[in-house]
């Protein structure tokens, strides 16, 4: 008894200590209002008259409170007084030490619990100033809602970026969304918002609750969270993993390659389509069995991080941090990809740096007013989808994109990224008339902030992750997309080559009597195949919104379409450049895809369709076998052409060449056969019919060479040697030297 008449002597004795505490301040405290109610809250050592020593104030909010009593972690119990606002105090001389709040309530109950404001800060000076600087390259362990244990006491950890905000507080579940008890505090300079809530655990929803400086209160999920609730629900989540990788093998591998030079062959797929009803966990099983057997290098996911629409596939992004919760986990998904890599398949995901919803309880306006977005319309807008384009230039931005690149690679050991809409970034008139875009300093259209985001986020990715890649999607001529930044370029490993996908496409839909009027555009790629490195994209985006799918591209009968993509598919598998198709077209889909049901499998019960799926298996499993096709892609020594103008016959010829044994292809674009077609050959020999798309087996007709090809020492077209060969209608044929 006499350590509580001691607490309460010095109470009484350090009354002066509280004339500070106005009604104005106390009242903000009260409300969760003011910038820093740790200054009020909590305890504190001050001067007392009197007393020789220091004491400690000791200030709880405890509203509608009758009675309220703190406990000591000695076991000393100190009885406070209100003191306005549902605001109570008490001092002690014993010292700053862990307590807990007992308030008694009219009703009779009593509720004991620890206080958030006892707590020192979660997060570090050397965090806040990486922050500011923007350098944080690991900003998910210093931002969000971390579950941890914080001067021995189990809790969450929320600290958000916000430095236009006048006050911030946590709501959610865990305070029936009445966050006046959860106001943080501002850490300064650095924009950063704080608080320690103990006895929050995982899965617990909340979000930021942002007083701008306008007065209104804005509810927002968090930028940073690491979960969030099942749409169209928009709550975050907090989160933790306790996943136990055990894909290492993969990753020491990936590190010793490089995927520039190696084979590349990529399904693209959209998961929510792919197999409805599938999660994460459940698609492992289905991917692999499916992937396994059609050969593929990798698979590539539409975007995965959170997102309200599901008709965006995926594409206008609210949670960047966030694998979207449809389809289970976080650690659901750590399961899927560890599983992928186990099984020897890539796992590469869709990113989309380049703009963000209006959502007003997601990024748009964060703490009020523009803050992830340029406040100028006309550089922070995307009018063509309704969206809101990031402040490159601004450096806390700048690093939450480069983080989050990071993430994915870091923490869900994606291997490579496919960075989409470049184009939308690198051009401050991109999609706008004149009056409409702001110069840049030089007086030129390249937006320079974006630029040198985009340096900084290759540059950044494959400096911390060896062996993954880096792909743009870009459809201008911009110079050195794939050109590293020490020499003034993008810095990205690869990139999409939309002028292929154009004119290929173009010239095929063509009907085979008119494509010798069209030869350019199936030969034109060529020219420009090792100005980058590229990748061959037949994507989501060429198979939806009225443009059919790839077999409805394609003229003529059903055969003959069919016929068509079998010749088109191993043109494009022979072609400089890795490959990319969307998911569906390797067995035919014919109708066009959307993400609001599953692919048409039924249609690999039809032979000539279960044809083509054998086709891009073989594709897969030759391609992967012979270095010819893909050791050189961005190399032009890896390229040889045979027969590049014979537009009449709709016939083109090339050879792909490595350090071995070169490899021929043939395609034969018109709708009839060409019999005693002479053909240049690299050089005389037996050459075997390695592939030809026209074979019975793939649902063919069966026209060929029976196996094998003979060249003689009879020169033509330049060359030393030619054979005479069949070329079988609407097929493609490759050659390899008999072994």
């Amino acid at each position: 008894m006499a350590e509580t008449a001691e607490t309460h002597s010095a109470g009484r004795s350090a009354a002066i200590a509280e004339a500070a505490l106005d009604d104005g301040l106390l009242a903000a405290v009260a409300e969760g209002r003011h910038h820093a109610p740790h200054a009020v809250l909590g305890q504190h050592v001050v001067a007392a008259d009197g007393v020789a020593d220091r004491v400690t104030v000791i200030r709880v909010l405890r509203p509608l409170a009758e009675a309220v009593n703190v406990i000591l972690s000695t076991g000393a119990r100190l009885s406070l007084a209100h003191i306005g606002h549902g605001v109570w105090h008490g001092f002690s001389v014993l010292g700053p030490q862990p307590y807990l709040v007992e308030a008694r309530y009219g009703d009779g109950t009593v509720w004991t619990a620890d206080d958030p404001y006892r707590f020192s800060p979660t997060i570090g000076e050397l965090d806040l100033h990486l922050i500011r600087e923007g350098r944080h390259e690991r900003l998910w362990d210093a931002l969000g809602a971390h579950h941890r244990e914080h001067e021995a006491v189990p809790g969450t950890a929320f600290t958000v970026w916000a430095p236009n905000a006048a006050a911030v507080r946590v709501v959610g579940d865990l305070n029936d969304w009445n966050g006046v008890g959860a106001a943080m505090r501002s850490m300064g300079a650095s924009g950063v918002w704080e608080l320690f809530l103990p006895g929050v655990a995982p899965g617990a929803v909340y979000k930021f609750e942002i007083l701008g400086r306008d007065g209104a209160w804005r509810m927002k999920a968090d930028p940073m969270a690491r979960f969030t609730e099942v749409p169209p629900a928009t709550g975050s989540v907090v989160g933790t993993t306790s996943y136990e990788w055990a894909d290492g093998d993969w990753l020491r591998q990936r590190a010793s390659s490089d995927p520039h030079s190696g084979a590349m062959s990529v399904y693209e797929l959209h998961l929510g389509s792919w197999r409805p009803g599938l999660g994460y966990r459940e698609a492992a099983d289905a991917l692999i069995d499916y992937l396994l057997p059609l050969g593929y290098t990798h698979v590539e996911f539409l975007p995965l991080a959170e997102h309200p629409f599901g008709g965006s596939w995926g594409y206008q992004v609210t949670g960047y941090y966030a694998p979207t919760s449809r389809f289970g986990h976080p650690d659901d998904l750590r399961h899927l990809i560890d599983r992928l890599h186990r099984a020897g398949i890539g796992v590469l995901m869709d990113w989309v740096p380049g703009h963000f919803p209006k959502d007003e309880w997601a990024l748009a306006r964060f703490d009020g007013q523009a803050l992830y977005e340029h406040p100028d319309p006309r550089r922070g807008e995307q009018k063509d989808w309704g969206t809101l384009v990031f402040d490159f230039g601004r450096r806390e931005v700048r690093n939450f994109l480069v983080a989050n690149a990071l993430y994915w690679l870091e923490e869900f050991h994606v291997d490579g990224l496919r960075v989409d809409a470049v184009a939308s970034m690198l051009y401050l008139d991109y999609s706008r008339n004149e009056g409409e875009w702001v110069p840049n300093v030089h007086g030129g259209r390249e937006n320079l902030e974006a630029i040198g985001f985009l340096q900084e986020a290759t540059a950044t990715a494959y400096k911390r992750n060896p062996g993954i890649v880096m792909i743009a999607e870009e459809s201008t001529a911009y110079p050195g997309v794939t050109t590293p930044t020490s020499a003034g370029g993008l810095g990205f490993g690869l990139k999409w080559n939309m002028g292929w996908m154009h004119d290929s496409l173009q010239y095929m839909h063509e009907d085979p009597m008119y494509r010798s009027y069209h030869h350019g555009e199936i030969t034109f790629s060529f020219v420009y195949a090792f100005s980058e490195q590229f990748l061959l994209p037949i994507s989501h985006d060429e198979v939806v919104h009225g443009k059919g799918s790839l077999v409805n591209k394609m003229p003529g009968d059903h055969w003959q379409r069919l016929a068509n993509v079998r010749a088109y598919l191993a043109f494009m598998w022979a072609h400089p450049g890795k490959q990319l198709l969307f998911m569906g077209q390797e067995f035919g889909q014919l109708s066009e895809w959307s993400e609001e049901r599953g692919l048409d499998w039924w249609i690999l019960d039809q032979p000539a369709h279960r044809g083509l799926w054998d086709l891009v298996s073989r594709l897969n499993a030759l391609y992967r076998a012979e270095p010819a096709l893909w050791r050189y892609d961005h190399d032009p020594r890896g390229f040889q052409w045979i027969e590049g103008g014979d537009a009449q016959a709709n016939v083109v010829a090339f050879a792909r060449r490595a350090d071995g044994d070169p490899l021929v292809c043939v395609a034969n674009f018109a709708g009839i056969p060409h019999d005693g077609y002479r053909l240049p050959m690299p050089f005389a020999g037996e050459w075997e019919e390695l592939l030809n798309t026209d074979a019975a087996e793939y649902g063919g007709s069966g026209v060929g060479n029976l196996g094998v090809v003979t060249a003689t020492d009879a020169p033509w077209g330049g060359m030393q040697a030619s054979a005479v060969l069949t070329l079988p209608p609407l097929a493609t044929l490759w050659l390899r030297p008999r072994r």
